[in-house]
C-alpha cells in the first residue's frame, strides 16, 4: 500500500472543508486503512463519504485491494489533537496527569497547554463549616497522560 499517496489523497479532500482535521490515519494488516477526522462544529456524514470517496476514486484496486473507513472520533476516546482542546472549550474534562487526576471545565486552550476551572468545597480557614472555592489549574500538554469529555446525560 502506497501510504504517502493515501496522506497526499486525505491532505487534498480535508483542504475542501477548512474546519476538518485529521486526528489518526491507520494502516492496519489486510490493506485496511481506518482515517478519523474531526471538524471545528463536528463531522456531517456526507463530509466522511467526500473523503472516503475521494481517496478509493484516486487509487488502483487494480494494483492492491484495500478496504477505507472515514470516521470521526469516538466520544469515548481522550482527546489527542490540540484542536480536539479547542472545540471543547466550555465543556467538562477529566484530565490525568502523572501528578494527580483533575476535572474541570475547559476554559482555554494555548499552544502548551490547557486551563481547567471548577468549584470545590473546603474548610473554613477560622471556624468550623465548609465554603465553596473556585480553583483554576494550567497543565501542560507535555504532562497530560489523557484528556476526555465529560459524557452527561
Amino acid at each position: 500500500m502506497n501510504q504517502s499517496k493515501v496522506h497526499e489523497l486525505l491532505e487534498e479532500a480535508i483542504s475542501e472543508n477548512k474546519s476538518l482535521f485529521v486526528i489518526s490515519v491507520d494502516f492496519l494488516p489486510g490493506d485496511k486503512i481506518k482515517v478519523i477526522v474531526d471538524g471545528d462544529k463536528g463531522v456531517p456524514l456526507n463530509e466522511c463519504i467526500r473523503i472516503s470517496r475521494h481517496i478509493e476514486h484516486n487509487l488502483d484496486r487494480e494494483e492492491e485491494d484495500f478496504s477505507l473507513e472515514v470516521s470521526t472520533p469516538d466520544i469515548t476516546q481522550p482527546l489527542v489533537v490540540e484542536r480536539q482542546h479547542q472545540k471543547n472549550i466550555g465543556r467538562i474534562l477529566k484530565v490525568e496527569t502523572a501528578e494527580g487526576k483533575f476535572e474541570g471545565v475547559l476554559e482555554s486552550v494555548s499552544e502548551t497547554g490547557l486551563t481547567l476551572a471548577w468549584k470545590t468545597r473546603e474548610p473554613k480557614p477560622v471556624g468550623k463549616g465548609k465554603i465553596t472555592v473556585e480553583k483554576k489549574e494550567t497543565i501542560a500538554f507535555s504532562n497530560i497522560v489523557e484528556a476526555k469529555v465529560k459524557i452527561i446525560f
